[in-house]
């Protein structure tokens, strides 16, 4: 079957058939994958049974496992978190803020892939946000006011022994995350950056793994992130993913930005994931 490339309902996403990922991929169907990824930002694989090998080998195709400092793994696969919650799981709702995976770090991952496992009857999509459309249909006002910034990223606010996720957070949820002095951690990043691959510009990351900004005081920065955030997620820029199961996702962390939604409460929900690193 040959490889074909579905748009998908919303400001980014395409669905991908005419593959098995069961198999390995040969470096003509890697490199037209990877240029599909670039051009949507979000691939979707339905029909996919694969195991945790398969996700290993499939992230690998497309650049080295990415450093996951707060989860820890799952049995036998370094590489591969479990995102999951219990039926009966009372903790917040994990990761239901918009984000750019890991941006926090020095050299934050090129992209995150998900494979469906345990999948609720409803609820649980993902919504993704359009980085590249967000900064082309934002005024040019407002781009000369953030064109030159410098954010300052950090996983305190989340992952810090006192944070959302933090040691008080532990008991009672499912998901193994591991907060921890690493958090503290602060490196800045354009917030307007050009993708790697194909020089598009967007804005990168957003408020929460953004903390403030550059030589300025937080006073002016905060309220300046607000607003930029507002932005970056208003409806014409979102994609609305709805699970399935035997599914694969991969999206770009430099060009999106993702959240998680709930509605699933009395139903298990289970995704193994891994990260592409920064290559």
């Amino acid at each position: 079957m040959a490889l074909t490339i579905e748009k998908a309902a919303g400001a980014c996403g395409a669905r991908v058939s005419g593959l098995d990922l069961g198999q390995p991929l040969g470096p003509d169907t890697v490199a037209a994958v990877r240029a599909a990824w670039l051009e949507h930002h979000v691939l979707i694989f339905p029909d996919q049974a694969i195991g945790d090998d398969d996700l290993e080998r499939f992230t690998l195709s497309f650049g080295p496992f990415g450093h996951d400092p707060f989860f820890g793994s799952i049995p036998g696969h370094d590489h591969i978190a479990a995102v999951c919650r219990d039926a009966d799981e009372t903790s917040p709702l994990f990761a239901e803020n918009f984000h750019s995976d890991w941006s926090f770090q020095e050299h934050p991952p090129q992209g995150t892939i998900l494979r469906s496992v345990i999948i609720p009857p409803s609820g649980g999509d993902t919504v993704f946000a359009n980085q590249h459309a967000a900064y082309a249909a934002m005024p040019d006002a407002f781009r000369q006011k953030i064109d030159d910034l410098r954010a300052i990223h950090s996983a305190k606010i989340p992952y810090a022994p006192g944070g959302s996720y933090g040691l008080a957070d532990m008991a009672g949820r499912s998901m193994d995350i591991r907060p921890s002095e690493e958090a503290l951690a602060e490196f800045t990043h354009p917030l307007v950056r050009s993708h790697p691959e194909t020089g598009r510009p967007a804005v990168f990351s957003t408020l929460g793994y953004i903390i403030g900004i550059e030589g300025m005081p937080s006073e002016e920065a905060i309220p300046l992130l607000q607003e930029v955030q507002a932005w970056q997620i208003r409806e014409e820029f979102l994609y609305r993913h709805e699970w399935a199961p035997d599914m694969v996702v991969m999206w770009d962390n430099r060009s999106v930005l993702h959240a998680a939604t709930g509605g699933y409460e009395g139903h298990p929900r289970r995704l193994h994931r891994t990260t592409i690193g920064s290559g």
